[in-house]
């Protein structure tokens, strides 16, 4: 299953950024008001110059306490962006998020940022198709 799919199947496809500058605080609101786990930090919106997730914020609360919130995005986020593109398979990216240790992938395509694709929507998807073949080799068992 191509990335794509994966994309076309998500019920939100939007990908939330914020401009550079943005306080961790503003950045943890968002991912807290829209039930999300990370932040594409973009000064274009169509762009990716870095990710900030839960976990980055977490990561440096509880190394420099609530003082970490006042801090500008950009101190924080991840510059060395692990990217994908809609024609790429989902068990490659599963496997990159996987040897990463992160959950979150930007999907760029001739630099310009088209998704986000987090490690529970290929899993879901890898479920759907797992159970799609289950029904056809057991249609094809039983005779159907």
């Amino acid at each position: 299953m191509q990335v794509h799919v994966i994309l076309k199947s998500k019920a939100d496809n939007a990908v939330y950024t914020v401009k550079p500058g943005t306080s961790v605080a503003d950045a943890a609101k968002i991912l807290a008001e829209r039930r999300i786990g990370t932040v594409v930090i973009s000064g274009d919106g169509s762009t990716a110059d870095g990710i900030l997730s839960e976990r980055d914020i977490v990561k440096h609360l509880a190394a420099e306490g609530a003082a970490c919130l006042e801090a500008d995005v950009d101190s924080y986020m991840t510059t060395k962006l692990e990217t994908c593109t809609r024609e790429e398979e989902a068990d490659s990216v599963l496997q990159r998020m996987t040897d990463g240790r992160f959950r979150h992938m930007p999907v760029v395509e001739d630099g310009k940022l088209v998704g986000l694709i987090t490690i529970g929507d290929v899993v879901k998807a890898r479920l759907s198709e797992l159970s799609m073949e289950k029904s056809a080799l057991e249609g094809m068992i039983m005779g159907f």
